[in-house]
């Protein structure tokens, strides 16, 4: 575990081993922040960490024993932290609700909705006591707007942004800010994932269209991350301009 200096602030990012979370991390130690990095694939994590200077700690969002050592592996190393940046999520299937595969749908909201609940109530004493916390939790589209295919993802994350909104009320008064990024389209492996590795159906979904990289969300993490402490970003919709609402995409000839 590498050690921070004593002025570094430290940032936390879950789902931090590729795509947004990646991004994000490098995109905060460019803005000065330590980073420290959670996910499952410690080997992709672990070449995150070399680049950012940051350090790595396994963490599946899921498990109340992994989330519980990952928050007491902080308290060890770095001591401290100042921002939590809720990554860790994603997309299974396209079911209807007819068709809803019930243990899709139980892994979307064990990991989107559950898994930003344990990370945060594990880190809140550490956010709070640092005088100037900062909670960001990566939304979705499809947590504002349901969509067709979307049943489940939606499901979770329209509870993931309800539980953010209420934690901002929570907190009021207390020395924490809570903000919430919803991207639209963003080039990741997200939809291999929710394919299931389906490479043609997943390039299908960017085919034509010009959509967000990670990079642009993880810029978007630091510059509300960077505001001055009495600045609160609630909420940011984040799209690509050829995306005008969830299923509402300009296609270009392919």
């Amino acid at each position: 575990m590498s050690t921070p200096p004593s002025t570094a602030r430290v940032a936390v990012v879950t789902g931090a081993s590729s795509g947004i979370g990646a991004a994000s991390a490098r995109a905060l130690a460019a803005a000065g922040f330590h980073v420290v990095l959670g996910a499952r694939r410690m080997d992709r994590l672990e070449q995150v960490a070399a680049e950012t200077g940051g350090t790595a700690l396994p963490l599946d969002v899921t498990d109340d024993a992994s989330v519980e050592a990952f928050a007491a592996a902080i308290d060890a190393g770095p001591g401290r932290c100042d921002l939590l940046v809720n990554n860790a999520g994603g997309a299974l299937g396209t079911e209807s609700v007819a068709e809803a595969d019930l243990a899709d749908w139980q892994r979307m909201y064990d990991i989107n909705v559950l898994g930003t609940v344990r990370v945060t109530k594990a880190l809140l004493p550490r956010l709070i006591a640092s005088g100037d916390g900062q909670v960001i939790t990566i939304g979705s589209i499809a947590g504002r707007e349901p969509y067709k295919g979307g049943a489940g993802y939606n499901a979770a994350k329209h509870a993931e942004a309800a539980l953010t909104r209420v934690l901002r009320l929570e907190l009021l008064g207390q020395p924490v800010r809570v903000s919430e990024i919803d991207p639209g389209m963003v080039h990741t492996d997200f939809s291999l994932v929710r394919f299931k590795g389906d490479q043609e159906r997943a390039d299908a979904v960017y085919a034509g269209v010009e959509p967000l990289t990670a990079e642009d969300v993880a810029e978007t993490v630091a510059w509300i991350a960077t505001r001055p402490a009495h600045v609160n970003v609630d909420q940011v919709l984040l799209m690509p301009r050829d995306q005008a609402a969830a299923q509402v995409v300009h296609r270009r000839e392919v």
